[in-house]
């Protein structure tokens, strides 16, 4: 598990992030708390988004740290050996967090951006150049269509349909890993598999919509990437987890269905039939089918 310290914009910096460092002390094995979270900005979708060009009311957006803020507690989190995490949607926001990472970051630290619902196409290969990973929402690669139709009313041009652009992290060599959200967008499945279908078909099973922006869908084999192996990157246990090799821990699902070859609107029916962590089995059916 992964476990961050969140700071907000009116806290003493220096001293939260002395705070931080004193939290270390609670890492472990199965506990690592080794980052620092900021929210930048809030979403697009609700107009809290910071963003370019601007809103078609002629606002864009809230930001909650100016660059010079962001990029000073850069430097100071990243001096302290933590990893900055930071919220942001808007591409504005995201251009910001890029900005502060490059000059002020250390690559090894692998400092990341969480949500990035818009991206300017410049900031895909500084992204990759400097190590900094992307925390995608797989989940909300899907949009019912009257709601792809109130965002057109709200963006201007096309920016209201690019959203999530998972494709293009991978094309331009960024760790993109998978986070659910749920139950923000509660109506959307929290299950990696039902997630895994979204991003692959661009349609959520239940709802009745043309696919969401089709040229940002993914592979299947780079969803499970972004689920597994990726993860164990951001989180620094890849040489311990997230993928099986002589020497990791044996941290592995039995699946129902094939995800890898079944038809593509079938995915989300796989289930889990047995979970092993550490080798050893710590969910089947069967045992749920005991205790029931």
């Amino acid at each position: 598990m992964g476990a961050a310290y969140e700071i907000e914009s009116w806290m003493d910096i220096d001293k939260n992030l002395e705070k931080a460092v004193e939290v270390q002390k609670y890492s472990s094995n199965h506990v690592k708390t080794n980052w620092i979270k900021l929210f930048i900005d809030g979403t697009p979708e609700s107009g809290t988004g910071f963003i370019d060009p601007v809103y078609l009311d002629g606002h864009q957006g809230i930001a909650n740290w100016s660059e010079e803020e962001v990029t000073d507690i850069t430097r100071k989190a990243n001096e302290k050996n933590l990893t900055m995490h930071i919220h942001a949607m808007g591409n504005a926001a995201v251009n910001r967090v890029v900005n502060s990472y490059v000059n002020a970051g250390k690559d090894e630290l692998r400092n990341t951006i969480v949500h990035l619902r818009n991206v300017n196409a410049e900031d895909f290969k500084r992204m990759a150049e400097h190590n900094i990973y992307a925390a995608e929402g797989m989940l909300w690669h899907h949009n019912a269509d009257d709601l792809q139709e109130t965002l057109l009313q709200v963006f201007q041009g096309k920016m209201a349909l690019k959203g999530y652009p998972l494709k293009s992290f991978f094309d331009n060599g960024v760790n993109v890993t998978s986070h659910s959200d749920f139950p923000a967008l509660s109506h959307s499945p929290d299950d990696p598999f039902g997630i895994m279908e979204i991003v692959v078909t661009g349609v959520y099973h239940e709802e009745n919509a043309k696919p969401w922006w089709t040229e940002e869908l993914i592979t299947r084999e780079q969803a499970i990437t972004a689920l597994t192996i990726n993860v164990a990157k951001q989180m620094f246990i890849e040489n311990k987890r997230g993928s099986i090799s002589t020497g990791k821990f044996a941290d592995f699902l039995l699946v129902t269905k094939d995800v890898l070859t079944c038809p593509e609107k079938e995915i989300h029916e796989a289930k889990p039939a047995a979970t092993y962590f550490e080798g050893k089995k710590v969910f089947s059916i069967q045992i749920l089918r005991a205790v029931e």
